[in-house]
């Protein structure tokens, strides 16, 4: 109501010589509380915003540091990894070069005894020489198949290597087997 008696009392001095400043003076007050108003609304307002940029700021900031934490983490894991890999593959190559050399000379062993039932077929006479020719070309089949198997092998891993493994010495032991019992049979 104070405003409203202000400005009439301005248009009734507005005919005053002074006028002028009163004029002055009422716009300065009414700018006053504008200018209160608008300040106090940006002061608000600005820190609405602080206060939710920087509630926000601080969950995201713990959310990012657990995140850089958890790669760091994963990182490092995936090198001892990849490092456990290298180590493991070449424990496994070794051990498969260590594998095929036990191999060869028990191939080579092996060789040596088919050698001699060959010698032994052409030196003596035989009573039925197609059916000693037929075993020992099956026991020679068996041989170059055991032999091949151990040339084409390529590792993949430590698990495919322990089932080759089984595998080759049971098909070694079998040919080895078939050998000393085709000696055996052969020389009584």
């Amino acid at each position: 109501m104070k405003d409203v008696t202000l400005f009439k009392s301005f248009v009734t001095l507005s005919v005053n010589k002074e006028a002028t400043f009163v004029l002055i003076n009422i716009h300065c007050i009414l700018k006053l509380k504008i200018m209160k108003k608008s300040i106090l609304t940006m002061a608000l307002f600005a820190f609405m915003i602080g206060t939710i940029a920087t509630s926000y700021g601080y969950n995201l900031d713990n959310k990012s540091v657990k995140t850089n934490e958890n790669i760091q983490e994963v990182s490092k894991q995936k090198i001892d990894a990849k490092q456990e890999l290298k180590e493991t593959k070449k424990d496994t190559v070794s051990e498969f070069k260590k594998f095929k050399k036990e191999s060869e000379l028990k191939i080579k062993s092996i060789d040596n005894s088919i050698g001699d039932l060959k010698v032994y077929f052409y030196k003596n006479k035989v009573k039925d020489k197609e059916a000693f020719q037929n075993n020992l070309n099956l026991i020679e089949q068996k041989y170059d198949n055991v032999k091949k198997k151990l040339t084409d092998f390529n590792i993949k891993g430590q698990t495919q290597l322990t089932s080759f493994k089984l595998e080759f010495n049971h098909d070694l032991d079998e040919l080895g087997k078939a050998v000393k019992d085709f000696r055996t049979k052969n020389n009584k």
